[in-house]
């Protein structure tokens, strides 16, 4: 009996030691980002050495992080990310694409369904929107400033369901149901 003992509290013992060496692993990585976000500006862009053409590329990246709970009563994440950095599929290495996805909220209100897109320097004559039944397009562009992001609508609408505005690069896409 004590043989046994002994190898569950060595089992223990390297249990514990895995979370320490986890929780060191953590705190390095931290303090790494800690370091990089200094270098980040207030509106999260970063600047990255040109690849080929020796030019600097501003790359922004972001996510964000919704709780709820579903139908089921089961509690239900979803996290989106945003920008413009994306990792290459082939090389595993992160890649500056110039048009940026914007961050997009979508609420499925009684009466209509509201998109609500963040798109800093964009005004409505720089806006493009496709709508295919329950698939919406947006694309916008003005100067440097490029977005894109095609989104799953809840429910298929048409046109002119839709009501769109534009303030301070804040787009609001009501499609009326």
């Amino acid at each position: 009996m004590k043989k046994k003992t002994d190898d569950s509290k060595n089992s223990e013992s390297n249990d514990l030691g895995g979370v320490f060496q986890g929780l060191a692993k953590l705190v390095e990585t931290l303090g790494d980002l800690a370091d990089k976000g200094a270098e980040l500006k207030r509106s999260g862009e970063f600047k990255i050495s040109g690849q080929e053409d020796n030019k600097d590329l501003k790359g922004v990246y972001g996510f964000s992080i919704k709780t709820g709970i579903n139908e089921k009563g089961d509690q239900d994440i979803n996290v989106q990310p945003f920008g413009n950095v994306h990792r290459n599929e082939e090389t595993g290495e992160s890649v500056i694409m110039e048009v940026r996805e914007p961050l997009v909220d979508i609420f499925d209100e009684d009466e209509y369904v509201l998109v609500v897109a963040e798109m800093p320097g964009i005004s409505a004559e720089d806006l493009r929107l496709e709508l295919h039944d329950d698939i919406l397009d947006l694309t916008a562009e003005k100067g440097n400033n490029k977005y894109h992001k095609e989104l799953l609508l809840p429910a298929t609408f048409t046109t002119e369901q839709m009501d769109i505005s534009v303030k301070n690069g804040m787009v609001e896409i009501k499609l009326r149901k």
